[in-house]
């Protein structure tokens, strides 16, 4: 066997990584535009120069090996790598083509997503672009598997490192910010003036997505009390519905208020910087060498500037 043998080749890894996204040599196949034979013979060419078995049988499918795990580990990476290489070759052809996954927070897929998506569409017509709705966790993990390459997140005050380790190995990068707001009824005494939670421990409080209910908890901590959360949903207009019968109160994100008209009887002030959240891109390393993906994050920071970083709170690269 020569040197050459030896080598792994890109469409090898493709086909590793296709298997391991979708679960099936027949589904990969499907997914790459190819025949199920042609991926099979693909497989058993990469199983002889590996020198040992890539894909296991398991009833009626197919999962893959430890060596199969480890090729598709270093896929997304040699992925990025070539379509970087690619978009930076068609550049310099004057092609205007290429594609953009966006994986973002339900909040910012009202206000901030559709104006990107138009953005990039109309600056750059042949890039096809796609948007995947997904709270930050498993935004992430979306990159990670080069199943998006935007990840649009969040971090509330303290959540930084949970992000940090989450997103370890990519690249991360704070690009603006998102005020909090309390939401409860307009003839409330809390409703005007000053905010003291303080002021709402006795309240019966409605609590939102794991990361919004642990900001709840955290904020209410520093105000003295822990709240009486009766409610819990991550659907924004239900918050508000509950809120204006009286039922209870909540902290939102701004984003989440500003992607409908406030329900008559609400009040929402704005809560000091200290509890704002941070927005952040997280993207594979690199990845902002591939020309549409350099475009789209381009446009989110020009869109992002309407929600600036909290006061104190520096743009960081990871």
């Amino acid at each position: 066997m020569t040197d050459q043998d030896d080598d792994l080749d890109a469409h090898s890894l493709r086909v590793v990584k296709a298997i391991a996204d979708t679960g099936s040599i027949t589904a990969a196949a499907h997914a790459l535009g190819y025949s199920q034979p042609a991926v099979s013979q693909q497989l058993r060419r990469l199983e002889r120069r590996a020198g040992t078995p890539i894909v296991e049988r398991v009833g009626r499918g197919v999962r893959l090996t430890e060596a199969g795990r480890v090729l598709a580990r270093h896929a997304a990476v040699v992925t990025t790598a070539l379509e970087a290489a690619a978009g930076d070759l068609a550049e310099l052809r004057g092609l205007r083509a290429g594609r953009v996954r966006i994986a973002a927070f339900p909040s910012a897929s009202s206000t901030v997503v559709p104006r990107v998506i138009a953005a990039v569409t109309a600056r750059r017509p042949g890039v096809s672009i796609s948007f995947v709705e997904a709270e930050p966790p498993e935004a992430i993990v979306a990159v990670r598997e080069d199943r998006a390459d935007i990840a649009l997140t969040y971090s509330y005050p303290g959540d930084r490192r949970e992000l940090d380790l989450a997103a370890n190995g990519l690249s991360v990068r704070a690009v603006g910010g998102d005020d909090t707001v309390l939401v409860l009824p307009v003839d409330h005494p809390a409703a005007t003036g000053p905010i003291d939670l303080s002021h709402l421990a006795d309240e019966r409080w409605i609590a939102g997505c794991p990361q919004c209910r642990g900001h709840l908890l955290e904020a209410c901590a520093r105000a003295g009390f822990v709240p009486d959360i009766a409610f819990e949903t991550d659907n924004y207009i239900a918050v508000e519905n509950l809120v204006a019968q009286g039922v209870g109160v909540a902290i939102l994100p701004r984003m989440a208020v500003a992607s409908f008209p406030l329900l008559a009887g609400i009040a929402a002030p704005r809560l000091p910087d200290a509890e704002a959240r941070t927005l952040h891109v997280v993207t594979a390393r690199g990845a902002e060498r591939v020309p549409a993906v350099g475009v789209a994050l381009d446009v989110i920071a020009e869109v992002l500037a309407d929600y600036p970083l909290p006061s104190g709170r520096q743009a960081r690269r990871g």
